[in-house]
């Protein structure tokens, strides 16, 4: 008996509704459809590491993001802001979709990428950005999320130094105040208000 193949039209409802009252299409998503306050509401609820971090809140993706932003301005101090608010939203796609942890999206295989890859260029559209970024641009947002992931990882998630160093590189030494602020994490409403400060701030 062979397997029956995935037909989005028989799969039933594919959108989500927001709190905007925005209906975003998964498959098919509209840039129209997609406000930041949608954005920020949902990544600051969206735990990291799977909530296997410490604390008395989640390590929500609204504070991962504001923290890769961080990084990203230490590693590259004079990179143009658009670049930072691609950073910023470089895991926007997960206030529709979650955050999936590495080891499980390899499971997955391609059909979640896919589905990650059309919501992130709807976004980039909805903002100003290029639907692709280009590869140099991609490289430096992906430096410094590996940046960012090795402050989790050391500070929330139990991993050493050696273990972290390994899987995700070298610490990106940000200032030690700026460090503790931003691997403490903050309620889901801060996470959301903060999120959208930055936000405005980049988007000039």
């Amino acid at each position: 008996m062979t397997a029956k193949k995935f037909s989005p039209s028989k799969a039933g409802r594919a959108w989500q509704r927001m709190l905007s009252g925005r209906r975003l299409d998964l498959l098919d998503p509209s840039p129209l459809d997609i406000e930041i306050e949608d954005i920020a509401h949902g990544l600051a609820r969206v735990a990291r590491w799977n909530g296997q971090t410490h604390g008395a809140h989640i390590f929500s993706v609204a504070q991962h993001t504001l923290l890769v932003e961080a990084v990203l301005r230490k590693q590259s101090p004079r990179v143009d802001h658009r670049v930072r608010l691609a950073a910023m939203l470089h895991d926007a796609p997960e206030y529709v979709i979650g955050d999936m942890i590495s080891p499980f999206k390899a499971v997955i295989g391609g059909s979640y990428k896919i589905v990650e890859k059309r919501l992130l260029s709807a976004i980039h559209i909805r903002f100003g950005l290029p639907a692709i970024l280009p590869a140099e641009i991609e490289g430096q947002i992906k430096a410094a999320d590996m940046g960012a992931a090795y402050l989790e990882a050391t500070h929330l998630a139990g991993f050493a130094e050696t273990e972290a160093k390994r899987l995700f590189g070298r610490d990106p030494k940000l200032p030690a105040i700026t460090e503790k602020d931003y691997v403490t994490p903050w309620s889901a409403g801060r996470a959301e208000k903060q999120f959208l400060a930055r936000f405005k701030v980049l988007l000039g």
